[in-house]
């Protein structure tokens, strides 16, 4: 140590013993405590408010999403606390067969807005013979919409249909195939050939 120093020290001795009769103990350095762990996160995000860094677009994704959780948990731990249960409330959708039926109509009257969409087309494809889940007005408007059916949907389509058939006609007149489904099954071939 300096001589400066060891002065300083002795000067602030002499001062604790004439103030008080028994010497304080001396305090640890507050400059050397030791500080809170942070996490990366923790760090880029203060660094990107204090704006010192420009995140890329796929790293300020992650923290957005980040972000969300953390709020979500929150929130959650806030109702908890209040003694509401995790209520979550699910929207209802709307049934596959109204939302195929919306489509179908939707390409039908109002084509400028109609897009297609390969779901809503599968499900049509799949249950076109049932006649409790497709009236026969939806039908017609399937027949003009299957017209322009092209590519593996149109040859999976065919197959389909005529394997029903065949398997209708090696068993005679199946109790399972309706006279509707029959009917519905020539028209679609008449259509596709």
């Amino acid at each position: 140590m300096t001589k400066e120093k060891k002065s300083k020290l002795a000067t602030r001795k002499v001062k604790l013993s004439t103030d008080d009769p028994q010497p304080a103990p001396e305090k640890p350095d507050t400059t050397r405590q030791k500080r809170k762990k942070r996490t990366r996160s923790q760090d880029t995000e203060e660094k990107q408010m204090d704006g010192e860094e420009e995140l890329s677009p796929d790293a300020k994704r992650t923290m957005e999403r980040k972000l969300k959780k953390e709020r979500k948990k929150e929130e959650k731990k806030m109702l908890r606390a209040a003694g509401v249960e995790g209520q979550v409330e699910t929207a209802q959708k709307p049934p596959a067969c109204q939302l195929a039926l919306e489509y179908l109509t939707t390409w039908s009257k109002n084509r400028t807005e109609w897009r297609f969409q390969k779901t809503r087309q599968k499900w049509l494809l799949q249950h076109m013979y049932d006649h409790d889940q497709i009236s026969d007005k939806h039908f017609t408007m399937l027949l003009g919409y299957m017209e322009g059916l092209q590519g593996n949907a149109r040859e999976l389509t065919i197959q389909k249909t005529e394997a029903l058939m065949k398997e209708s006609d090696s068993t005679g007149d199946a109790p399972d195939i309706s006279v509707d489904k029959m009917e519905r099954m020539k028209q679609v071939l008449q259509l596709l050939f």
